[in-house]
């Protein structure tokens, strides 16, 4: 197949590299020059820009858009999610597309189990900005397929566990509030997954099998490094956050019986375990 990935970074990268493994003709598109390995083709576009997107190639069998807002607020969100989308499909000839999106839409506050049929009523500003560009796609012809993401980490990456190596993790009120968790690994998978088997029109959400509260996974790690249990704060410290100020338990069972994906790290315990290997002193 002839394959675009939009945003090769964290995610983007390793996965246009691994589809090159398999044999695809791959195109890895980022704002500024990437390495990649050999067997991918690098281009350079700032999806924001019309005129940039208008020079790329456009007949694509499959384009999977994992871009990201390098943490911007909602200004960037909007021109990268949205307005990058929009050009997007004013240019390129859709076959098959996927979208990384966010659990961050689900705004669920109760501790609730969510799946895609829950409500997506998000209350942030850049959340919104996601379930915009969700529905412009799913609106679009053919429909994309949509992956909502928990929080990712993996090598490199995890902003609780790497608040708590620093000593700077805090536990908010009685740490009753649940994490949604995915290695980086399983969203490269259940990427490649979603395009073998996924169906247009589809919401799939990609969350490990345990959200844990903040409470037992800070107890964990403090297990595991033999450390006190970080400090408590009050709620109302609580940071205004994509997801740090909703309480929901993400489920991923569309994802494992629909698209028969059995995760590599099934929880948090599996995943952390190689950082921890390299974190301890």
């Amino acid at each position: 197949m002839r394959v675009l990935v939009v945003g090769c970074g964290y995610v983007g990268k390793p996965f246009a590299e691994r589809l090159a493994l398999q044999g695809h003709q791959v195109f890895g598109l980022s704002r500024s020059a990437s390495a990649f390995a050999a067997n991918v083709n690098p281009l350079t576009c700032d999806i924001t820009r019309p005129k940039d997107v208008a020079q790329l190639p456009h007949e694509f069998d499959w384009i999977v858009n994992t871009v990201s807002s390098t943490k911007g607020g909602v200004d960037e969100y909007r021109a990268v999610y949205l307005q990058g989308t929009k050009n997007l499909l004013d240019h390129l000839q859709l076959s098959k597309y996927i979208f990384t999106s966010s659990t961050s839409v689900y705004a669920q506050t109760d501790g609730s189990v969510v799946t895609e049929s829950s409500p997506a009523q998000p209350t942030s500003p850049t959340s919104r900005v996601l379930r915009e560009t969700e529905q412009l796609l799913l609106d679009s012809s053919p429909p994309a397929i949509i992956l909502r993401l928990a929080g990712i980490y993996g090598p490199g990456r995890g902003h609780l566990f790497q608040q708590f190596l620093r000593g700077e993790a805090r536990i908010h009120g009685d740490g009753s509030r649940f994490l949604n968790m995915i290695h980086r690994d399983d969203v490269v998978d259940a990427i490649i997954r979603a395009l073998q088997q996924g169906s247009p029109g589809e919401i799939y959400n990609v969350a490990d099998n345990e959200p844990v509260t903040e409470r037992e996974f800070f107890q964990w790690l403090a297990d595991k490094f033999r450390r006190d249990l970080p400090p408590a704060v009050l709620e109302t410290e609580l940071p205004s956050r994509k997801r740090g100020a909703t309480n929901k338990r993400v489920s991923n069972e569309k994802l494992r019986t629909q698209l028969g994906y059995d995760l590599q790290f099934p929880t948090y315990r599996e995943g952390y375990a190689p950082e921890i290997a390299v974190s301890r002193p």
